[in-house]
């Protein structure tokens, strides 16, 4: 390398984290399995196993986590699942 070309590492800012918050399916009595696991796939980058595996364990127990993201995008999930009748809640992954 060239002198003067290295990256001098202590001179560049450092880049903040945002908080992660954890995005939760709940069951509930109103929708279909295939409806929450049509919509998972449509809504999130989890797979077909993983969303048929997170609708199971919500429908099992109660809720079921689905990813952990920042709180902008946790909201945004929240937002998109509502608009299809599923409750999704977002908290601090504490």
């Amino acid at each position: 390398m060239a002198p003067g070309t290295e990256l001098d590492t202590q001179k560049l800012p450092k880049t903040r984290q945002l908080p992660p918050y954890k995005v939760i399916l709940h069951n509930d009595d109103v929708n279909t399995v295939d409806h929450v696991i049509l919509s998972i796939l449509r809504l999130t980058p989890l797979d077909e196993n993983e969303a048929i595996e997170k609708t199971v364990e919500a429908h099992n127990e109660g809720q079921a986590l689905l990813l952990v993201t920042n709180r902008e995008r946790a909201e945004l999930y929240c937002e998109q699942f509502q608009s299809v009748n599923i409750t999704v809640t977002c908290e601090p992954d504490a």
